[in-house]
């Protein structure tokens, strides 16, 4: 049972004043008045009253011992975390050089600060990403392009023409792009471009491609991750689990001694050089590509045919005059492999930045000589590991202090002989003395008692530097970050994408919930509890659901729980996203779950963290409705209850974090209050049932049930990290419709042999 803690009085104004006032007579019993307008009346209310007062102050001394005691064994909040994203800088006016920035450079959203993690090669030049969609044509339009290129057909067998259209890649991150599959070359082709301002000549190219010569282009590139999660191999550290050595080549034209092609049909086609590679990434990053040395290497063809340009593997045809005129040349983006991920952003002199203000040179109050000083920094809560702390003594010069994460670990000031050990024996040194520790949420600098840390000297100067954050207010939408103070009037700065990453601190009341757990588990995962209950509390994002298989391995199949020793599972659904994840930036939600479990697991442990393998099903029901009802009500509310019956988080989803203790133990709901169970299959006869119990369901004719591919069956086995997803569903009156009218039909993909540009109609 519970432990209650009991009330040391539980008695209340009224009950102590009537107490009060039967005691008279006994004590003194010629005191026979006791209206209120009786002055001894009057006071007897008063003692009543600060009685009372007392009682309550006397009932919060075990709760205030409680948490004394707690602070002692110093559980602190969880501290803020800064939002990180990425921006852009453009030169877009003045003379065609390159400009060099350094890192730690302040640029703001209003104002919310962030500064920039790197230093990067401003290049006076724009971009455009550019990828060959594959198009359908008709018959009459697939016969004029065959004649038209007839010239490439000569091979034997004779090559198919893939037709396809130069699309604009998303400038803003709104729509990603597969290369494997939406690509007719599996490429992204980056146009470098002379800026608009420039006249477009070719006097005017030259010095820009001298300007680019040796430089650094830095490309941001934003991957579109799906829900293929996160791997924590043991000893190492967060990654992605799709992994592979699978890389992104950049490439440059490889052009002939003289820049011309050969005068022999086929002998004419493009040919490339790898100037750079990167592993295909799963998260945001900045690639380093070092530009050649001579102009000759950012050249282009000069005797193209223009029936020949975006044929074989030459760049794409662009349609536009003004940008083939400011062309100087095409960096080619093709994966070395079948890409992992789709693409949703690129932008070149990309940086990333952090959010973040700085506070310098900052004076705390002097030393006093005694154990435990403790100092309070103005400005929190404080980023970790940004402190710096200056100590200068009287008449000494100053000097840095080290932040350490537990005092114990310390030594003395003064060496102090073991009493323990033989005499003469000198006790071992211990360099890490003069050291301090830092509560990141609550600013607070603490100092050591002498024999474990230095104390800070009487009349010592105490200075420090640090950053400190805004929490989720750092998280800004695109386009918002667009001031520098410090940068050069020709440049501007802007963040295509939202930041990402920002969550406030934990709130009082949600540390002390987790403070039993806390004792349980030490903050380390070692059961399926620790594993289940850390990952719910994992800053900046909303879990509302946890699973944890232990000993499976996702990636091995068949598999079941048990199989894989040393191998952990940790799939997880964000508390408000109950349908299937889509293509659309990086997966900032398993990022964070990923990188809080990191330093909490055994080194020997893999941990893999998931989110769901959503399997579409098809559900098709025939339903006999009660006489005198509304169908279409019914219906909806027989639509509504299969779908919360197949939802894989339940409505009320996880509860939050001031709630979890109406569950006791358990940090989230039972499993059948969760959504969909693991394992569980999907059954018809289950289906019917819930139907029936909606009111105004008369008799459920028929359920018809179908997996992804349209085959109907009984039922679907749902395996692994299986969920069921509705792909479609329908509620009729009498029969039920059948699943291929359900369904539908899918068109076919033409075959990729030769791409070809054609001209859209619309210009």
């Amino acid at each position: 049972m519970p432990i209650t803690i009991p009330a040391i009085d539980n008695r209340k104004f009224a009950q102590i004043l009537e107490d009060g006032l039967a005691r008279i007579p006994v004590h003194n019993p010629e005191w026979t008045n006791f209206n209120k307008s009786d002055p001894g009346v009057t006071l007897v209310e008063v003692f009543a009253f600060l009685t009372e007062s007392l009682i309550y102050r006397a009932n919060q001394i075990p709760e205030r011992n409680r948490k004394k005691f707690l602070q002692l064994l110093g559980l602190g909040l969880q501290p803020s975390s800064s939002a990180r994203g990425l921006v852009s800088f453009s030169f877009s006016a003045g003379t065609p050089i390159t400009v060099t920035l350094n890192e730690d450079i302040e640029v703001r959203a209003g104002q919310v600060p962030f500064r920039t993690e790197a230093g990067l090669d401003v290049l006076p030049i724009e971009a455009q990403a550019f990828y060959k969609r594959s198009v359908a044509t008709d018959a009459a339009a697939k016969a004029y392009y065959d004649q038209l290129y007839a010239a490439y057909r000569q091979g034997t067998p004779p090559a198919t023409l893939d037709l396809y259209q130069t699309t604009l890649f998303s400038p803003r991150g709104t729509t990603a792009v597969n290369l494997d599959k939406e690509t007719t070359d599996k490429s992204l082709w980056i146009a470098l471009l002379l800026r608009p301002n420039d006249k477009p000549a070719a006097a005017r190219i030259d010095p820009v491609r001298e300007a680019l010569l040796g430089k650094t282009l830095s490309l941001g590139i934003v991957p579109a991750i799906d829900d293929a999660g996160k791997r924590l191999p043991p000893g190492g550290s967060a990654g992605a689990s799709s992994g592979g050595l699978a890389t992104l080549d950049f490439q440059l034209p490889s052009l002939p001694s003289n820049g011309k092609l050969p005068e022999n049909t086929g002998d004419r086609n493009a040919s490339y050089r790898t100037i750079a590679s990167v592993e295909v990434p799963a998260n945001p990053i900045v690639a380093q590509i070092e530009l050649p040395g001579t102009a000759a290497e950012l050249s282009l063809w000069t005797n193209l045919d223009p029936l020949e340009a975006g044929t074989r593997d030459f760049p794409p045809s662009l349609d536009g005059m003004e940008q083939n005129d400011r062309l100087i040349t095409w960096l080619r983006i093709l994966p070395s492999a079948p890409a992992l991920t789709s693409l949703l952003w690129v932008g070149i002199n990309t940086v990333f930045v952090r959010q973040r203000a700085r506070a310098q040179n900052e004076l705390l109050p002097a030393g006093n000589g005694e154990p435990d000083q403790v100092a309070t920094l103005s400005r929190k809560p404080v980023l970790p590991d940004s402190v710096t702390l200056r100590v200068t003594p009287p008449n000494q010069p100053a000097a840095i202090w080290t932040e350490v994460d537990d005092l114990t670990t310390a030594g003395p000031e003064v060496p102090v002989p073991d009493l323990r050990q033989p005499p003469g024996m000198r006790p071992p040194a211990n360099p890490i003395v003069q050291v301090y520790t830092v509560d990141a949420e609550a600013g607070e600098i603490r100092f050591g008692d002498g024999l474990r840390g230095a104390r800070p000297p009487r009349g010592a100067e105490l200075r420090a530097d640090y950053d400190y954050g805004v929490g989720l207010s750092g998280n800004v939408g695109a386009g918002q970050i667009t001031a520098g103070p410090a940068l050069p009037a020709a440049i501007k700065v802007m963040n295509a994408l939202p930041t990402w990453g920002g969550a406030d601190a934990e709130s009082v009341a949600e540390g002390e919930k987790q403070i039993p757990r806390y004792l349980q588990h030490r903050d380390r995962l070692v059961s399926a509890a620790d594993f289940e209950t850390l990952a719910l509390r994992t800053p900046g994002v909303a879990v509302g659901r946890v699973e944890v298989l232990a000993a499976y391995h996702p990636g091995l199949a068949p598999n079941q729980a048990g199989n894989a020793p040393g191998a952990v599972t940790v799939m997880a659904i964000p508390r408000s996203d109950t349908a299937p994840p889509e293509a659309g930036g990086p997966d900032t939600f398993l990022d964070a779950i990923a990188c809080w479990l990191d330093p909490r697991r055994l080194v020997t442990t893999e941990v893999f963290v998931r989110r769901p393998d959503f399997q579409p099903i098809w559900v098709s029901l025939g339903v006999d409705f009660v006489a005198g009802v509304s169908v279409a009500t019914v219906r909806d509310a027989v639509t509504a209850a299969i779908e919360r019956f197949l939802a894989p988080l339940s409505d009320a989803g996880a509860p939050a974090a001031a709630d979890l203790a109406t569950f006791g133990a358990s940090p989230q709901p039972p499993v059948a209050d969760r959504g969909w169970p693991l394992s569980k299959p999907v059954v018809a006869l289950e289906i019917a049932a819930v139907a029936n119990r909606v009111p105004g369901v008369a008799f459920v004719r028929e359920v018809i049930l179908a997996d992804a591919d349209g085959q109907e069956a009984d039922q679907i086995a749902m395996t692994g990290l299986e969920l069921p997803v509705l792909a479609g569903l329908s509620v009729a009156a009498g029969s039920a419709v059948p699943v291929s009218q359900l369904r539908g039909t899918a068109p076919s993909r033409q075959q990729t042999v030769v791409p070809v540009p054609i001209t859209p109609e619309d210009c």
